[in-house]
């Protein structure tokens, strides 16, 4: 079936019209918190704490509302359709101002890996407003559902300094050659980052680069592709970023740290805790160590076990 695509410039006033509706009605639920920089690594980190998950916690009590929230989804958080795969919601819980979720129309999970329309429909989002992509690569990445969905969040995500906390350590690695695989220096966790110019061609070209890209990364952090009942499915987890610089992959061996759930956003210097409690962990072990132990074993910029 032939639906909507993305037409330029509609995105951005689609996303306030929106989330000015879904404030309204209840639908979108932001979760305050209060903003800390700590500087580890040479990254000024923002650690976000939250000031109430009360809405949150009472969606995901026992008898509340469950399933897939994605078929169907709520119609209060329709954004606008993407193609004929994907569409744009609100993230009803959302602690980034106006974080989208781009989610593929039909089921399916977050554990296969992503594919040239995926990143077709991510890319057109991002053409529209500065913006950072990520994924995250099933339950042991930080993902809280099981349908395919990507995130995009709008730059900055603090008023003052570099667009993302890790962007100054990104411009070291940015000095290779285009298409190279490599690390970057001072990210104290296993990763693999390449360059990417998200403005160098057409975007159906990027869309297959990024995809390319992807993949390699991929190979380089020791996720394979698992063929399973006609889908590729990934071997491990792992979290990617999608930025202006190029992609990151960082390959994961557990969720939490010290009852800190950690997802992609976290590996781009934006930390969320739930209480004064995990702050208070978060400033003992720092940061960066807190990363180092959710990625997989291994030197940094290697591959996991």
């Amino acid at each position: 079936m032939h639906h909507p695509h993305l037409q330029p410039g509609t995105l951005w006033p689609a996303i306030v019209q929106r989330t000015a509706h879904a404030l309204r009605s209840g639908a979108l639920c932001p979760i305050e918190t209060v903003r800390t920089v700590i500087e580890d690594g040479g990254v000024r980190f923002l650690v976000c704490e939250a000031l109430s998950l009360r809405s949150k916690d009472k969606a995901r009590k026992p008898g509340s509302a469950g399933g897939n929230p994605f078929l169907p989804y709520d119609a209060e958080l329709f954004v606008t359709d993407i193609s004929d795969d994907h569409v744009v919601l609100l993230n009803k819980f959302n602690v980034v101002e106006h974080h989208l979720l781009i989610v593929t129309r039909c089921f399916q999970a977050q554990e296969s890996l992503l594919t040239v329309p995926d990143f077709a429909a991510l890319l057109a989002c991002m053409a529209e407003f500065p913006s950072l992509g990520f994924y995250n690569g099933g339950a042991a990445a930080g993902a809280s559902q099981g349908h395919k969905h990507l995130h995009l969040v709008p730059l900055p995500l603090a008023r003052d300094g570099p667009s993302m906390p890790i962007e100054t350590l990104l411009r070291s690695a940015q000095a290779g050659a285009p298409g190279t695989v490599g690390s970057v220096p001072g990210l104290a966790f296993a990763h693999a980052f390449a360059p990417l110019d998200l403005i160098a061609a057409p975007r159906h070209e990027m869309a297959h680069a990024a995809y390319e890209r992807y993949r390699i990364l991929l190979d380089a952090v020791g996720v394979r592709a698992l063929p399973v009942d006609g889908a590729l499915l990934q071997s491990a987890p792992y979290n990617l970023l999608v930025m202006p610089a190029g992609l990151l992959v960082v390959p994961r061996s557990r969720e939490c740290v010290e009852g800190i759930s950690i997802n992609a956003l976290a590996f781009a210097g934006s930390v969320f805790v739930r209480d004064a409690a995990q702050m208070r962990t978060v400033e003992k072990l720092g940061p960066m160590n807190l990363l180092r132990r959710a990625a997989a074993a291994g030197e940094p910029g290697g591959a996991g076990p």
